[in-house]
């Protein structure tokens, strides 16, 4: 299996930016999920909210005088909820004033100057408990330090810039141009969002993170008011009035009993403490009247953000679960510069246009419908662009020395807890009753996978053995996360599954790298290598780890060294049975999108008692031992390999991801225009009369003979008409055919991309412009030019 959505392979676990919420209306791939549709975790007990909400005093939205608001105005649930936070910071303040401050090590490092060149580490005075990072920024340039968002320790941790460091450390810092950034940010810009909000409504928060465009944050309103349009501007006034505030974010780690205490007023809130939070606790943030349970870090104030628009707003369901609260939802978008701004609202006005959803239905490629939610209907258009995509990788399979396969739709439960999926993943799975024992459709392709490399004897030999499926898979994603083809239930991938020595990693990860560069080189898509090593919670040795880690920094920096570009570090973020490689790639608007992964797995063949004959001769080779029984009935605990024999280690890639998410972002990379090879029109022949009609249906049948799509407009309409109707269509090339073109065995062509030949075209010989056609299809070449 191998993931685009930030899934781990065994663990099916989402990352924090990618857990999707069950909404009413689509959402974003990347917003927070706070619970699974099936969570079994008990529910906190309502906090009686109804009461609250109903004693709460009536406000006009669109109230202009909302800005005089103070802190006496608020409900007296708000005013406890501070007057604690305020108690509780007093004392945690004395007591770091009362540690002691020694003298500790810090170094700054600053990356690189604007030519490039690394700037040396700069060693600065620091005191434990003292010195903040921000407070190094008066020895750096005011250009670099005015772009600074929030710092890094040590490589690893994200430090809000005012909070005091505890012990030696080496700092980064942060830009808002950076992903981490601007996360970062945007955070910070929902929690305004948030007072802005309870100052206006009096509302009871659910929780507000940062998505791939902005920020949302997720509210109960007194009488199910719902938020409208008009609430909008109400809204960003008290928001300019919290950015010249200056308010700090103030952070403040606090106990479980007093985060009950904090916020008991909330079942939102209680529900997050109860089933969310580890025993020792969790940190929370006051921005101006805002105290909210958050993990941070944030900006330093309010006064960093100069430009806030609410963007849209809507309804959504409270944990995901379409049977619980319904909430209100805003959405928000925010800058440190007002011409971050206007560039944002230029690209959202291409990105509506590019919107794959739009071009798939002009374009006739698929569709949805409720019948089957998150299912992609491929029509015949878009089932051509699919088949394209998988002669492509076929092809290189071959090339490759891949061995396709076909596996099961469903198994048996058993074979999942073999694997460790249904312990970690059965709530995204679809489950059935099959003959009273639970079965499910399977979300990917690695345990089937390995019972095929386990069902007769391997040898060395016979290693590496590359495994490539196309079968399709089902994932239960909630429904509000659902967004056209980039988030669905059902799809397929170019799922490859290798399995080999330790000593044969770096050279399949090499040539992993190489089937990168082919396959997004023929779309022009820039890539970037991350690295993930050893988390804090990981299977297996030590020395294993460092050998696989080891192995793919080579393999890394071989590509690197032959002009592959620059590969980054994110220690401590691998799965957890292995380290990993995740590949981003940005499109025309410059857009990253993650569809390549390679991972590997060291505990899959473990759990799957997988072994080969290693052709050592000092060694007896003895036959598989049957597996003892398990206690879960699946069968015995992993067995060492026995004389002769060792554990292979799985490679876990995908190239492109999900057929259907990449079809989604090709669509939008392109606006529809596609690529000839790729193309579903690829030609469009329009007689000027009806006595060339018998010529344009030859000319169509000599493509299509060379396996090429043509169509022939033979309807009523004017030349003109059926000329403009194919250029919306986005053939890539019309032919015209008259009385001279039939007499001379000629086309005259227009180029869809050359301006030039819209008006008059280009009279080519018909052998010519076949030939041409099969050279441009078959170099699979970019460029729409022949």
């Amino acid at each position: 299996m191998a993931s685009e959505d930030s899934r781990d392979v065994m663990s099916g676990q989402l990352s924090e930016s990618a857990l999707p919420l069950r909404t009413k209306e689509a959402v974003p791939e990347g917003v927070e999920k706070t619970s699974s549709k099936n969570s079994k975790q008990p529910k906190s007990k309502p906090q009686k909210n109804k009461e609250l909400l109903a004693e709460k005093p009536k406000k006009d939205a669109q109230d202009t005088e909302s800005n005089k608001e103070t802190t006496s105005q608020l409900p007296d649930f708000i005013q406890k909820r501070n007057q604690l936070f305020d108690e509780l910071k007093r004392k945690h303040d004395a007591e770091v004033l009362d540690k002691e401050h020694p003298v500790i090590n810090v170094v700054l490092d600053l990356g690189s100057d604007k030519d490039g060149a690394p700037i040396p580490a700069m060693p600065v005075a620091a005191k434990a408990w003292e010195s903040t990072p921000g407070s190094f920024l008066k020895h750096v340039d005011k250009d670099f330090s005015s772009d600074v968002v929030v710092a890094k320790v040590d490589g690893k941790h994200l430090w809000d810039l005012h909070r005091p460091l505890e012990s030696n450390c080496r700092i980064s810092y942060i830009p808002f141009a950076s992903p981490e950034g601007r996360n970062v940010f945007w955070h910070s810009c929902a929690h305004v969002l948030g007072e802005a909000a309870e100052c206006q409504y009096n509302c009871l928060l659910s929780h507000g993170p940062p998505v791939e465009q902005g920020f949302f944050y997720d509210m109960a309103i007194a009488g199910g008011q719902v938020v409208k349009e008009s609430d909008w501007s109400p809204l960003e006034s008290k928001a300019s009035k919290f950015f010249k505030e200056k308010q700090p974010f103030d952070r403040l780690h606090v106990s479980i009993p007093d985060l009950k205490e904090m916020f008991g007023y909330s079942k939102y809130k209680m529900y997050y403490i109860e089933n969310l939070l580890p025993p020792e606790g969790s940190t929370v943030y006051r921005c101006g009247t805002l105290v909210d349970l958050c993990l941070g870090p944030h900006i330093q104030n309010t006064s960093k953000i100069k430009a806030f628009q609410i963007m849209k707003n809507s309804s959504c369901y409270f944990r995901g679960d379409k049977d619980d609260d319904s909430l209100q939802r805003i959405y928000g978008v925010a800058f440190p510069d007002k011409k971050l701004m206007t560039e944002h609202k230029k690209f959202l006005e291409e990105a509506a246009k590019r919107d794959h959803r739009r071009i798939g239905i002009e374009q006739e490629l698929f569709f949805f419908n409720e019948m089957s939610p998150g299912s992609t209907f491929l029509l015949p258009h878009g089932t051509r662009i699919f088949n394209a995509l998988q002669k492509l990788l076929r092809s290189e399979y071959q090339k490759r020395g891949y061995s396709e396969v076909q596996s099961p739709n469903m198994y048996d439960s058993d074979l999942w807890k073999r694997s460790g999926h249904w312990q970690h993943y059965s709530e995204d799975m679809f489950v059935l009753d099959v003959e009273k024992k639970k079965w499910a459709l399977k979300p990917m392709n690695c345990p089937g996978h390995c019972m095929m490399f386990s069902h007769r004897e391997r040898s060395y030999r016979e290693l590496p053995l590359r495994m490539a499926d196309f079968g399709v898979l089902h994932r239960n994603e909630a429904s509000g996360a659902l967004n056209g083809m980039t988030r669905v239930r059902k799809f397929q991938q170019d799922d490859t599954h290798i399995f080999c020595t330790q000593d044969q990693i770096t050279e399949e990860i090499e040539g992993l790298f190489d089937f990168l560069k082919c396959i997004y080189g023929l779309f022009g898509f820039p890539f970037r290598l991350n690295l993930s090593t050893r988390p804090e919670k990981f299977l297996g040795d030590i020395a294993t780890w460092d050998v696989a880690e080891s192995k793919l920094k080579d393999a890394l920096n071989s590509f690197t060294a032959s002009g592959g570009g620059q590969w980054v570090l994110n220690e401590g973020d691998g799965a957890f049975y292995g380290p990993k490689i995740d590949i981003t790639i940005s499109d025309a608007l410059r857009r990253d999108w993650q569809c390549a992964t390679i991972q590997l797995d060291f505990q899959l063949p473990q759990n799957f008692d997988l072994e080969y004959m290693t052709g050592d001769k000092s060694a007896k080779a003895k036959a598989a031992a049957p597996d003892e029984a398990r206690e879960d009935g699946t069968g015995g605990l992993p067995k060492a390999p026995g004389p002769g024999r060792a554990r292979p280690v799985m490679i876990h890639r995908a190239i492109i991801g999900s057929f259907e998410r990449f079809m989604a972002i090709l669509t939008e990379h392109f606006a529809g225009k596609w690529p000839f090879w790729i193309s579903p029109r690829q030609v469009l022949v329009i007689p000027v009369m009806p006595a060339v009609n018998d010529y344009a249906q030859e000319v169509q049948g000599l493509f299509k003979s060379l396996k090429m799509y043509v169509d022939v407009d033979v309807s009523g309409n004017t030349m003109q008409k059926k000329i403009r109707t194919g250029q919306l269509q986005q053939y890539n090339f019309i032919f015209v055919v008259g009385a001279k073109e039939k007499e001379s065995r000629s086309v005259n062509i227009r180029n869809r991309d050359d301006q030039e030949t819209q008006a008059q075209g280009e009279l080519v010989p018909l052998d010519e412009a076949i030939s041409k056609l099969k050279a441009l299809k078959k170099e699979r070449r970019l460029l729409n030019a022949i």
